[in-house]
């Protein structure tokens, strides 16, 4: 038999897997379990090998606090040195001679880092080190400040317990790691240090077993009695986020000794912890568990594959097997499953049709009819009992149309899914999936609220809107109704609450709308501000635009105390007005036809809010206003075009003027005058003289014509004139200039 029909598979594939189940989890029982404790055996012996060298590191760094501190009491003891420690100004023998002492200390004991010698009461710090930082130093020539530091809040810190930093030996390049002992004299008077003698001891000598094992994957780090987490190898911060480095201390913090497996910033490591030693450090190594596992991934890879291979193997004799047992059950498997399909559906429909009828009034309400007919469709809502409607309205409906609208049906039914898995906490919730934008919940009385208390209620809607915001990404404005007890009176309800969603336009986006607050005058009983109408015209074709605006925000506040059909009215006739003063400039052309747009189109469809539909008209008023602006500006600029033209054309006759040029452009003299000066900055006559002076010059360049005959072709009628005019321009006579040109 052949089994092409793909609703059969569900049945046939119950049969195959039943036949090879056995097989299957035998062997993912058993690769699982094999897994798991060799993984565990991995773990134990990387846990092993770490705590052997992080121990090893421990013993180091106590068996060097030891010496330290052995160190510093032999120094203490040592007269010569005492003279540096506790002499103002020891004498240049008394220095050589301790000086030498410690070169001898730190010659013999190869670890050492470097030596201070510090006497607060002189000027120098002694030093014994190895690189260039040695020697006598003022405080201020000292490189290593950090030490000075130490030596100020020395509370801050155990005796003889190693404080890990680093230092610049004598330039920013050459840094040391180390970890420094700081030993002082007894506190006087004012609680401050009388002598101390700081040991550093280099970090890789102390170090040697966290050295040799940073050879294996991971690194390891220091917690030392202060909190701080640092590399082990050279002192640097651990290299994690401030909520990675807080974990790894809470890891090594519990006072035991272990290991644990956990994700750090975003990533799975091995934690390997000692317990706190004699100075309250711990130490740790951070192993990426990829790198722990890499072994035992190579052994679940080959068993994954013998699995999959023993599977594949399994279900081909099973699948020869199972056709023949599946043939006489198949086609009646395929065919429950069509009639159920088909049955669910239209079920649902149904169910939504009645309920959508009944809300609408499209119904009939004889009880007893009503009663079979919501029974046969198991709908179980009693309407003898308090109840009330909630209404969802979709913001941002046209945009969620034209980007989801494939999948607009899936969203309404997931938005009805999660308003019934909330609301049935308290009530007997009933969706309707209405027109457009609206989704319907009935929620009835079950007895667990009270159905008064709309506190509980609106708590619950806030809950909605958060939950559909959060998985649908959909914002929703909500109304409710008032209580009710008669399915008489549902028709009228649905009218209350669907009127009062309407009031989204007054309060904005994702409210929550209590259906009785807005029972308004009928929308009728709004007179449209004719007067305010005609001050925004006037104040538009005046130019003054701030009054304008200042009318038209008037005329929309006013239909806050109406229903939304008033604003709707006014919006639309306010939208007719804008265009009606636009199309007004462009006939009087004060705009260029090609820059006339629709300012406002569809404002009440399209906009949800009184916000938006007012932003939008500023934004129109600002719009119109631009437009004139540009046009003005470009008219002034074309005149002052056309006058240049006229000046370089006619500069040759004399009875070229302001009022020539005026009569010649049909303009008043003063007027043309102000608009030449505000966009050049020069008066005509200025440009006029500048523009003959310029040509005479040309000629007395190219010609040898006499200074009076060029004086009367450029328009000229007075000689001195024309010589006063020229010296202003060009500091030289006619006469002068044509000499010094040639």
């Amino acid at each position: 038999m052949r089994l092409k029909d793909e609703k059969k598979w569900g049945v046939y594939a119950k049969l195959l897997l039943g036949i090879v189940l056995c097989t299957v989890l035998t062997i993912t029982i058993s690769s699982t379990i094999l897994f798991i404790y060799f993984n565990r055996i991995t773990l134990k012996e990387d846990y092993q090998s770490d705590l052997r060298d992080l121990t090893q590191t421990s013993r180091e760094v106590n068996h060097m606090t030891d010496t330290a501190q052995s160190l510093t009491f032999q120094l203490y003891r040592n007269h010569t040195i005492m003279k540096l420690m506790f002499y103002p100004e020891p004498s240049i023998y008394d220095s050589i001679a301790a000086m030498n002492e410690l070169s001898n200390y730190l010659n013999s004991m190869p670890y050492i880092e470097s030596i201070y010698v510090y006497n607060p009461k002189s000027e120098y710090v002694y030093i014994a080190a190895d690189s260039g930082l040695n020697g006598l130093l003022t405080k201020e020539e000292l490189s290593d400040k950090g030490v000075l530091d130490l030596i100020e809040h020395y509370r801050d810190y155990k005796p003889f317990t190693p404080i890990p930093r680093t230092y610049n030996s004598n330039n920013e390049s050459d840094v040391k790691n180390v970890y420094t002992y700081l030993g002082y004299d007894a506190i006087g008077s004012g609680n401050t240090v009388n002598s101390a003698i700081i040991v550093n001891i280099s970090v890789s000598w102390i170090n040697k077993e966290i050295a040799d094992g940073d050879q294996k994957p991971g690194r390891s780090y220091i917690m030392d009695n202060r909190g701080l987490l640092l590399s082990g190898e050279d002192l640097s911060p651990a290299a994690f986020t401030a909520e990675g480095t807080a974990k790894l201390r809470a890891i090594a913090g519990s006072g035991l000794e272990g290991y644990s497996l956990s994700q750090i910033d975003g990533r799975k490591y091995l934690v390997s912890y000692t317990k706190p030693d004699g100075l309250d450090w711990r130490y740790l190594r951070v192993t990426p568990y990829e790198r722990v596992t890499e072994n035992i991934r190579q052994i679940r890879t080959t068993t994954i594959l013998i699995t999959l291979a023993i599977l594949a193997a399994g279900i081909l004799a099973a699948w020869m097997l199972s056709r023949k047992l599946y043939a006489p059950y198949g086609l009646i498997a395929s065919r429950m499953q069509t009639l159920e399909a088909a049955n669910r559906n239209n079920v649902y429909t149904l169910r939504q049709h009645l309920l959508r009828g009944l809300v609408l009034g499209n119904e009939p309400l004889n009880p007893k009819s009503l009663r079979a007919r919501l029974s046969q469709m198991n709908i179980t809502f009693d309407f003898q009992k308090p109840y009330r409607l909630v209404l969802l309205r979709i913001d941002r409906f046209r945009q969620l149309s034209t980007l989801r609208g494939a999948d607009l049906k899936a969203y309404r039914y997931a938005m009805m899914n999660i308003g019934s898995e909330l609301g049935m906490q308290y009530y007997h919730v009933e969706s309707v999936e209405m027109e457009g934008d609206a989704i319907l919940f009935v929620f009835g009385d079950t007895g667990k609220l009270d159905m008064e208390d709309e506190a509980e209620l609106v708590v619950l809607l806030q809950q909605i809107q958060q939950a559909i915001a959060e998985h649908l990404h959909i914002g929703i404005s909500v109304a409710y109704s008032a209580l009710e007890h008669q399915v008489l009176h549902l028709k009228a309800l649905y009218h209350q609450v669907d009127t009062a969603s309407g009031h989204r336009f007054f309060h904005g986006l994702g409210t929550i709308i209590r259906a009785q607050e807005c029972i308004l005058p009928d929308s009728k009983a709004y007179v449209f501000p004719v007067d305010k109408e005609k001050r925004m015209t006037d104040a538009l074709m005046a130019g003054k635009t701030e009054e304008a605006k200042l009318c038209m925000k008037a005329i929309m506040e006013g239909t806050l105390a109406f229903p939304i059909g008033a604003a709707q009215a006014s919006i639309a006739r306010l939208a007719i007005t804008l265009n009606n003063v636009l199309y007004t400039f462009h006939r009087n052309k004060l705009i260029d036809p090609e820059a006339v747009p629709v300012l406002i189109s569809s404002a009440v469809d399209e906009l949800e809010t009184m916000e938006e539909v007012g932003e939008a008209f500023l934004a129109a008023i600002d719009q119109l206003h631009g437009l004139i602006v540009e046009k003005r500006s470009m008219k002034q600029e074309d005149l002052i075009r056309r006058i240049n033209d006229i000046v370089d054309v006619s500069y040759g006759d004399p009875n070229l003027s302001l009022n020539a040029i005026a009569q010649e452009l049909d303009l008043s003299p003063s007027h043309l005058g102000r608009i030449y000066k505000q966009m050049t900055l020069e008066t005509l006559v200025d440009v006029i003289n500048r523009t003959r002076v310029e040509k005479a010059a040309e000629l007395l360049n190219s010609t040898q014509e006499p200074v009076a005959e060029i004086a009367g072709k450029t328009g000229f009628t007075n000689t001195s004139y024309f010589y006063r005019m020229f010296k202003k321009y060009y500091g030289l006579t006619p006469s002068d200039y044509r000499k010094k040109s040639s």
